[in-house]
């Protein structure tokens, strides 16, 4: 299997070749490490553009958005004019937790430092993710505002849904469930004073019993995002 991460435009050889997995060819994860950052409007353009041509590699999913872990280790270097310190991610912890189901990819990476994870339990989320989706469907959004999409794994579904700058509620028919069965939902969403800029760590896990007739009220706050699994019950 190959991932091409780098720069490497999609052009269509994955029809032929099935092994090329995934690839970079946009501007990832990575450009937070040693400049401004990715705005948080960023996540709400490339569904519309580079997912289009196919999966990408952008290794969402940091825990650490200010790079605290790194404050005062001397192995950190100055890197494009800009130490490591100076930069973060600009985004909630929960979007980075929805940008596994928004940015599709069949191979997913927890790209962060193993200490950011252990024992968080909003890392449930990616134990519980299935990469290998089997369908997918774009909910709602608008180019460079918001975005909403939805992927099926087997019997399971995961949701994910981004905002840029501006926090707003979106209201969510869960009609892409399976009539007749009942999930268990567990939503991992932005907390109510959350925000990307002032306080991108603080977040909610929920529970909830659902069914396809049911909607859900999906609050975003600015530069936030909501998770949410779809599990059915057994």
């Amino acid at each position: 299997m190959v991932d091409a991460h780098e720069p490497i435009k999609e052009t269509g050889l994955r029809r032929t070749y099935p092994n090329f997995m995934t690839r970079e060819g946009a501007r990832g994860m990575e450009w937070n490490a040693w400049s401004s950052g990715n705005k948080p409007s960023h996540h709400e353009i490339l569904p519309f553009t580079r997912l289009l041509s196919g999966p990408m590699d952008y290794t969402p999913g940091i825990f650490d958005i200010e790079y605290r872990t790194i404050v005062g280790n001397p192995d950190v270097k100055v890197w494009n004019n800009v130490h490591s310190s100076q930069c973060r991610v600009n985004t909630t912890l929960a979007k980075q937790i929805a940008l596994w189901v928004v940015l599709y990819s069949p191979m997913q990476m927890a790209a962060d430092l193993i200490e950011n994870y252990e024992g968080h339990p909003a890392f449930q989320f990616f134990k519980d993710f299935n990469p290998d989706c089997d369908w997918s469907e774009a909910l709602q959004g608008e180019i460079g505002e918001y975005v909403a999409i939805v992927r099926r794994a087997g019997d399971e579904f995961f949701y994910g849904a981004v905002t840029n700058e501006e926090g707003r509620t979106l209201k969510q028919p869960l009609s892409f469930l399976k009539p007749g069965v009942k999930y268990t939902a567990t939503i991992y969403a932005d907390a109510p004073d959350s925000d990307w800029q002032t306080n991108p760590y603080a977040y909610t896990i929920e529970n909830k019993e659902v069914t396809s007739a049911d909607a859900l009220s999906v609050i975003l706050a600015p530069g936030g995002g909501q998770a949410i699994s779809f599990i059915p019950e057994r």
